[in-house]
């Protein structure tokens, strides 16, 4: 009897450590849910049951799982389950099935979706493996309104792209009414004549035309699209649907108003890229969709492209669609900028044909009213154009039309004196009203300038003082006041009027520059900087916003772009006191009653401001090209202010700049 409950005691030991050794359903539902979690979908299927394995092939469960996952964008996936408790457990492994209850979280392109659902697991095995847990899988564990079959699609919602507008709503780049034009297969009864005209007119080879012809979708009576047309282009209109089997209808699309007047300062739309889209967001973008490129479009291209929306939807036949996500589309914004159209398109059409920049603001509010780069091209061209070698022709251009000329720099020549003088009167170097005795047209401070002299364009009457050299732009007399004031202190007053530091604009210019290396290293050098030559570069704009110091009491106004930007925002306060900007202002005006300016009396109202020229030129001795310069306001209303440069204009009298600049204020008048 002893030995018997001895015996008896060993085997309950032993069946109990059997127990203890074998894997549990909670174990193995762990390391499926692993998996799960870590996307590793092949070894997720050899924990199926085999009763699943034959129901669902792995392409059509696993792999599915993975393919659908992915298709949706999911990310943030989580898969939580309840464990047995030790009850459960026991009539588990006594019954050999197992159900556990888990929940499942993501995030989907078309936004969070969560479910819950039961996991019943098997034990399987035989006598020569160990027996062991097994997932019973069904659809039901992708999404569980699949369970019973049902397919996945997800339907995507294009947003409108924002419109552009300038500071009065009139349209930059708006969405409007285009002509999608292509061909019906069927209807074509001499198909390589009509593809050969085609192709002729829309600037594009057969070739191509075949490619869209090719299509697997292409049919008889299809129309299969070739070109989009704008609605103005009615001769090239009318040639198309005089062709047989040529078809258009209307789509809407991108239109530039403005044209070439504000093509460097819009820019364009264009067809996405590979190397785009290995860059972008895939949730938001797609081989068929447009980029914004150049401009405002390619700046504000987060806000104007909006936001897709979308939905996934199971469908079951006879049933009404059930939506797993769904995200609402959100068109893109409207940027509104203070440019005014007005002014951006009479400030363009006065180049003609020279190429040159000119920047327009609002002295008082800092108000950025028009920015041109001259020449130009056409955006609607660079998007509709049937030229099969439009961008060739620009690219070749001996005038760089694709050059952004208002976000470069140049060299400013004199119209930088005024604020050359306004540092003098701040440092103390120069007093209004003392001059210098100056003889001849050239100038140089001795032997350590060798053979290199300051040439001036006219003689002086007695002492020259700042009034006297701003009116007849007198190269001399700014050369020797910086040589008074020293190369440091002169580059010490550019930097307060912003000069090599980042220019504070929402549109990305280029910073105007006082050197190579940012300082004023020598006297000749620095002799040159104070009236505009050296190695001083500015745009435009920064020339333009310089001269707002002498119109409010000394202050530099900061410029703005866009009209939800504050305006009258003081950028560099006291860089002269009131009393010095009103002189400096009153002298600008002298310039066109009395000096270099006097064509600017052609306006018919009165008009203050500063020429300048900046000769292009290696050496001293060489001639070379000259960029012409004016910067001017209405002296009365100062309601705007112009910096304009033409290029390549030696020899031209009066300043193609001063002419142009004159003829666009009377027009706004």
């Amino acid at each position: 009897m002893k030995r018997l409950v001895i015996l008896f005691t060993v085997l309950l030991f032993t069946a109990a450590c059997s127990n203890d050794d074998q894997v549990t359903p909670n174990e193995r539902f762990g390391d499926y849910v692993k998996l799960w979690n870590e996307g590793n979908y092949e070894e997720m299927y050899g924990l199926f049951s085999s009763s699943a394995k034959e129901a669902y092939p792995e392409d059509q469960s696993a792999l599915r799982t993975e393919k659908i996952f992915n298709d949706l964008g999911v990310s943030d996936l989580k898969i939580d389950y309840k464990k047995l408790s030790e009850e459960e457990l026991e009539t588990a492994m006594e019954e050999g099935s197992a159900t556990l209850p888990f929940s499942v979280s993501m995030e989907t392109l078309a936004g969070p979706v969560t479910y819950d659902y039961e996991a019943t697991l098997v034990q399987e095995g035989d006598d020569e493996e160990e027996p062991n847990w097994y997932v019973e899988w069904d659809p039901g564990y992708i999404f569980p309104d699949l369970k019973d079959g049902g397919e996945i699609d997800i339907q995507s919602t294009a947003p409108k792209r924002g419109e552009i507008l300038d500071r009065n709503q009139m349209p930059l780049a708006i969405n409007d009414i285009i002509y999608e034009v292509g061909v019906v297969p069927g209807e074509m009864t001499n198909p390589d004549q009509a593809k050969a005209q085609i192709a002729d007119l829309l600037g594009m080879s057969t070739e191509a035309i075949d490619n869209a012809l090719s299509a697997g979708w292409v049919e008889d009576n299809l129309f299969v699209p070739l070109k989009n047309v704008m609605p103005t282009e009615e001769e090239l209109l009318s040639d198309l649907m005089a062709i047989e089997g040529v078809q258009r209808r209307e789509i809407t699309g991108r239109i530039y108003p403005a044209g070439e007047a504000a093509a460097h300062l819009v820019g364009y739309i264009r067809d996405i890229t590979a190397e785009d889209l290995e860059e972008l967001d895939s949730s938001q973008y797609s081989a068929n969709d447009k980029i914004g490129s150049r401009g405002l479009e390619q700046l504000y291209e987060e806000q104007l492209k909006g936001k897709k929306g979308a939905k996934i939807v199971i469908n079951k036949d006879g049933q009404e669609e059930i939506v797993l996500a769904e995200t609402p589309v959100e068109d893109g914004e409207t940027i509104t900028v203070t440019i005014d159209i007005n002014v951006q398109e009479k400030l363009f059409d006065s180049f003609d044909e020279d190429a040159g920049t000119a920047a327009a603001i609002h002295p008082k509010t800092g108000e950025t009213l028009a920015l041109v780069s001259s020449p130009s091209f056409d955006p609607n061209e660079a998007l509709y154009g049937t030229s099969g070698n439009f961008w060739e022709q620009l690219e070749n251009d001996e005038q760089t039309p694709l050059l952004n000329r208002f976000s470069s720099t140049f060299a400013p020549g004199s119209v930088i004196k005024p604020v050359t003088g306004a540092i003098g009167l701040k440092n103390g170097s120069i007093k209004w009203g003392e001059g210098n005795e100056i003889e001849g047209l050239t100038w140089s401070n001795g032997e350590g300038w060798g053979n290199y002299e300051v040439t001036r364009v006219s003689t002086s009457n007695g002492p020259v003082d700042l009034e006297n050299a701003l009116i007849r732009s007198d190269n001399i007399y700014f050369a020797q006041r910086s040589v008074e004031m020293g190369a440091d202190a002169l580059a010490a007053g550019l930097k307060e009027f912003g000069i090599g530091e980042e220019f504070p604009y929402e549109y990305p210019v280029t910073q105007s520059t006082i050197s190579a290396s940012g300082e004023l290293n020598d006297e000749v050098l620095a002799a040159n900087t104070s009236y505009g030559q050296g190695e001083l570069e500015m745009t435009a704009l920064h020339l333009a916003t310089t001269y707002t110091t002498f119109l409010n009491g000394g202050n530099m106004i900061k410029p703005t772009f866009l009209t939800s930007e504050e305006a009258s925002q003081v950028w560099k306060e006291g860089l002269i006191t009131a009393d010095q900007a009103t002189k400096i202002k009153d002298t600008l005006r002298k310039v066109v009653t009395e000096g270099t300016g006097k064509y600017a009396q052609d306006a018919g109202f009165p008009v203050s401001g500063k020429t300048g020229t900046a000769e292009l030129k290696l050496t001293p001795e060489e001639s070379g090209d000259e960029n012409r310069w004016f910067v001017a306001y209405p002296t009365e209303d100062q309601d705007i202010l112009i910096a304009m440069m033409v290029e390549k204009a030696q020899g031209r009298d009066p300043n193609p700049a001063v002419v142009n600049v004159t003829n666009v204020l009377k027009q706004l008048k």
